[in-house]
């Protein structure tokens, strides 16, 4: 399955947006924040897979 750029681009921007959101109410380092950032990881990974050298 091939998932457009700017599918993974909004996606990426709305999982920063929520991991930034649970970090002002529970600090960087809790749980709930840090599972957001691996997902956040995850989708960046992706996009630079689709998208090398960028």
């Amino acid at each position: 399955m091939v998932i457009s750029k700017m599918f993974l681009l909004g996606r990426i921007k709305l999982k920063r947006k929520m991991m930034y959101m649970k970090a002002r109410s529970f600090g960087f380092t809790h749980p709930k924040v840090v599972a957001h950032s691996q997902d956040l990881d995850l989708l960046i990974n992706r996009y630079q897979g689709i998208c090398p050298g960028r």
